[in-house]
């Protein structure tokens, strides 16, 4: 039985030694460092064939890597902007040369809890809120909105909305909320935040605060609602990606997960993740949702999250075209 690529990140952790998985675990968001830490605390049985296999696979993989030009941002910017186009790239471009800087305040606070993160901002003025969370995870800045009360809540989404960058008193009061968390690690200049930020960590928010938000925007902004509505992408909306892009997404989805996710969603979309799977494995799906009884909703839409958080995933990187209602894709 092939080994999913978590896994083996984690065997390869486990055989390189204390030293050197400390120094690969700097170099990981902390998401990551969480996925992969998981993963090690939960490997069982490996076999010797198994690490041999995956050093190996690591040793070849090195080889072709050191064998390119390593750091060339012009290399970088060319590579992308052939596959992708220029207007696809150029985010993910200076996303990719940004990250080689050092983790400044804000960028630390995606190793905080959400509750953590609430609790330190949730007296701060709704601007300074805004301007944290565009620049966490979405789903952990999803999870710090829902800790908030409504009223506050609304008002952030809507700042997140027509976010336009930090002004230089909101940068000096940030940096002075985080220094008190961080030591003196300042914060650089936001180019993140608008419509769809906000569209993607509502698609965090449960269907209740989701809901709540967007009548609460509709009511201040119908436009601006309408506009982040537009670049929702909510889980029907898969059945518009192509069959290459379902499988790659198959591949990172657990069975469990997808087998909530596909309970009582309409027939075509339930089809369209069948018929990228193999027979067998199609097969024993069915059987699956046949014999599952009744499921609260909520459980539904939770784990249809997280499929939808691996889709966005895949989309940032180049891998899969989410389509999203409206003219444009989501990408």
């Amino acid at each position: 039985m092939s080994l999913d690529a978590l896994t083996r990140s984690a065997i390869l952790m486990m055989s390189i030694g204390e030293d050197a998985a400390a120094e690969v675990f700097k170099h990981l968001s902390a998401r990551e460092v969480q996925a992969v830490g998981g993963a090690m605390a939960n490997l069982k049985q490996v076999t010797r064939d198994e690490v041999a296999s995956v050093l190996e696979d690591f040793r070849q993989e090195a080889d072709q890597f050191m064998a390119v030009s390593l750091g060339s941002d012009d290399y970088i910017r060319s590579v992308l902007t052939k596959a992708l186009g220029s207007d696809r790239a150029a985010g993910l471009i200076e996303d990719i040369l940004e990250a080689n800087n050092s983790t400044n305040g804000v960028d630390a606070l995606n190793w905080l809890e959400p509750i953590t993160v609430a609790e330190l901002v949730r007296d701060e003025h709704p601007q300074i809120i805004a301007t944290i969370l565009v620049h966490l995870e979405r789903d952990r800045a999803a999870e710090v909105l829902s800790m908030l009360n409504e009223r506050l809540r609304n008002d952030v989404v809507m700042r997140i909305a027509t976010f336009g960058g930090v002004q230089p008193s909101a940068l000096h009061e940030l940096t002075e909320v985080l220094n008190e968390v961080f030591s003196g690690q300042g914060a650089k200049r936001s180019r993140m935040g608008g419509v769809r930020t906000a569209a993607e960590i509502i698609n965090m928010m449960n269907t209740t605060q989701e809901e709540a938000v967007i009548q609460s925007l509709r009511d201040r902004d119908n436009d601006l609602a309408q506009k982040i509505v537009d670049e929702m992408f909510v889980f029907e909306n898969l059945i518009d990606v192509d069959d290459r892009g379902i499988q790659l997404l198959l591949k990172e989805v657990e069975n469990d997960v997808l087998t909530m996710a596909l309970k009582g969603v309409p027939d075509p979309v339930r089809e369209k993740f069948l018929r990228n799977m193999s027979n067998r494995a199609a097969e024993m799906l069915r059987e699956d949702l046949e014999g599952m009884g009744p499921v609260r909703l909520s459980q539904v839409e939770a784990e249809q999250k997280k499929i939808l958080q691996i889709a966005r995933r895949l989309a940032e990187t180049g891998q899969i075209t989410l389509g999203v209602r409206g003219d444009d894709a989501y990408v």
